[in-house]
């Protein structure tokens, strides 16, 4: 056990601002005695100020700043409410204990405040050409943190160290009326054109209850400028697929930041270069050429000038527009064409790409491939405008096409008229007279009338309007069509159409009469069937009524057409019956 008075306290108490500080203070009094009083105080400077006295159970609190924010609970552990930073200080506990003396102890406050996220400000531009210098590359700010925290730099992930010539971090540390601490570091750094996607932050380091903590700042990128190493030149789109009519733009791009200033060349003859600088936007680097033609093959320039080193760089490529030209159609043979001939096309042209030949007929539709159409014994049906499609496989769109007639010559061919026509006199008709035949005939009528003509390819058509005349309908009308190669000539046939009724009436008398046969046939059958008539199989029928008188009435019908009113009298089961069973000689007996 222990001899004397003891006090015993925590060396350290921490507390974040705001919060509240209990700081503990035990004591041992041998025997188990009482204490006179206690005394809590802290050190201002090298001078103690009171704060409380405790007798007993009373508890006197001096005037000082801390009124109103004390508190001394039954352990009389000290308590300090809404703490700031100026409560960061040492405080005392003093307990005297009458024949044991006087003994104190004393508590070190740590208050803490976390620093807000730093916040780095990126230079502006960084050039990475002037190696003397190490140019600033970001800013880190970090504010109200108590006790002052520590500020590192990363890049990449990667901490960096200060080392000569290559990183420094100076940093400052102000103290805030509040009393925090507001911390700034800027890191200055040297950088290569790799840099340009390097990524900086800046990491704040303080001490929590204890523990070390840290928090990150936004990472950023820096504006690195850096002389061109290297150009490009391209075709857009694809020089291999450039034809006649395209817009093609020329696009050159650099390396360096920021980009240079461009300018374009053409070379022409003699090794001489056109300046084409006007029609580019220098600042983006592109040239457009707009409904280009074969002209517009070349060799084009870029060249770029660095403003920061005065620096050229150029870079050459090769512009080919594709084309089709100087098509052309050769028809063998030559001569003009007669029905019954044959013709070879041959179909030619010239472009820098292989080609393809199509061939098609006047409707579009595709006749043949290859360069060649063979056509075999013409005739004036097949004359037509044939057309020779040139296509480029490998450059999409780029065709030409050439059209050539095929005529074939002859004498007029007549392939339609209106005969025979059926007519009354004194009507007005119109004749129709179509024909065939290149080069374009004329038609004539060997009667008067009105005539109005139709052409269509090699067809001629030639309506007549005439009124029928007694010697028109007698003599009929000529159609005669002829050209330089000959003439043709048909006869138009006119019918009165009396003659078609006069035949209609005879047609229909006779149907009526094979008519009232057949009804006739089928009612003596009926009779037959119902035994109104009983007659017998022979060759003669007789039939004899009981009373009948003896003068008689002798009728005999003979058929001419017995195999006609043969098919008319058919049995009950629908077979036919022959021919000397149905009529034969059939005698009736009627009263007189």
């Amino acid at each position: 056990a222990a001899s004397k008075l003891e006090v015993s306290m925590p060396a350290v108490v921490e507390v974040e601002s705001g919060g509240t500080a209990r700081i503990e203070c035990n004591f041992y009094i041998p025997g188990n005695g009482s204490y006179a009083y206690i005394n809590w105080s802290y050190m201002d400077r090298n001078n103690r100020v009171r704060l409380c006295r405790i007798v007993g159970s009373e508890i006197l609190e001096e005037n000082t700043d801390y009124k109103g924010r004390l508190s001394v609970g039954e352990d009389k552990a000290l308590s300090i409410s809404r703490v700031t930073v100026q409560d960061a200080r040492t405080f005392l506990c003093q307990v005297e204990a009458g024949s044991h003396g006087m003994g104190e102890n004393h508590t070190e406050l740590h208050v803490y405040t976390v620093p807000g996220s730093p916040l780095p400000s990126p230079h502006g531009g960084t050039p990475c050409s002037r190696l003397s210098l190490l140019p600033q590359i970001a800013q880190c700010v970090s504010r109200n943190s108590f006790p002052p925290p520590n500020i590192t730099w990363h890049k990449n992930g990667e901490q960096l160290q200060p080392e000569e010539k290559m990183v420094k971090i100076p940093a400052t540390l102000t103290r805030e009326s509040s009393g925090l601490y507001t911390v700034s570091s800027t890191l200055f750094a040297h950088v290569t054109r790799e840099d340009r996607n390097s990524l900086y932050h800046c990491t704040v380091h303080y001490w929590l209850q204890g523990q070390r903590r840290a928090v990150d700042s936004r990472q950023v990128n820096v504006t690195v400028f850096y002389p061109a190493q290297h150009v490009k030149l391209q075709v857009m789109p694809s020089s291999a697929l450039v034809k006649e009519g395209d817009d093609v733009k020329l696009v050159c791009e650099a390396d360096g930041n920021p980009a240079p200033v461009f300018s374009f060349y053409k070379r022409e003859l003699e090794d001489s270069w056109q300046d084409l600088t006007s029609l580019a936007d220098t600042n983006s680097g592109v040239l457009n050429l707009h409904d280009v033609n074969k002209s517009s093959s070349g060799l084009y320039r870029c060249q770029t000038l660095d403003l920061d080193d005065m620096r050229q760089l150029e870079k050459d490529v090769e512009l080919v527009v594709n084309y089709i030209e100087g098509v052309h159609v050769k028809m063998e043979p030559s001569s003009p064409l007669q029905e019954g001939d044959n013709v070879r096309l041959s179909c030619n042209a010239h472009s820098p790409v292989a080609l393809d030949y199509q061939w098609r007929d006047e409707k579009g539709r595709k006749v043949a491939e290859g360069n060649q159409l063979f056509l075999s014994n013409l005739t004036f049906e097949t004359s037509s405008n044939f057309s020779c499609k040139v296509i480029a496989p490998s450059v999409p769109g780029l065709e030409q096409s050439k059209q050539v007639a095929v005529a074939v010559q002859g004498k007029p061919r007549i392939v339609a008229i209106s005969s025979p026509l059926y007519v009354r006199q004194d009507e007005v008709v119109n004749l129709t007279c179509k024909a065939i035949a290149f080069p374009r005939p004329s038609v004539h009528w060997n009667v008067n009338g009105t005539a109005h003509e139709y052409v269509e390819n090699q067809h001629i058509a030639s309506n007549l309007t005439v009124r029928v005349s007694h010697d028109l309908l007698r003599a009929g009308a000529m159609c005669r069509v002829s050209n330089a190669l000959g003439v043709s000539e048909k006869h138009i046939q006119l019918l009165d159409q009396k003659t078609p009724e006069s035949k209609g009436v005879i047609i229909v008398a006779i149907i009526v009469c094979i008519l009232v046969v057949a009804v006739l046939g089928s009612v003596i059958y009926f009779l037959h069937k119902k035994g109104k008539i009983p007659c017998g199989r022979a060759g003669k029928q007789d039939i004899t009524k009981p009373e009948a008188r003896k003068d008689k009435i002798v009728v005999e019908v003979k058929s001419d057409k017995l195999s006609e009113e043969a098919g008319l009298l058919q049995g009950a089961n629908g077979e036919k019956r022959p021919a000397a069973d149905q009529v034969g000689q059939s005698i009736v007996h009627c009263p007189s």
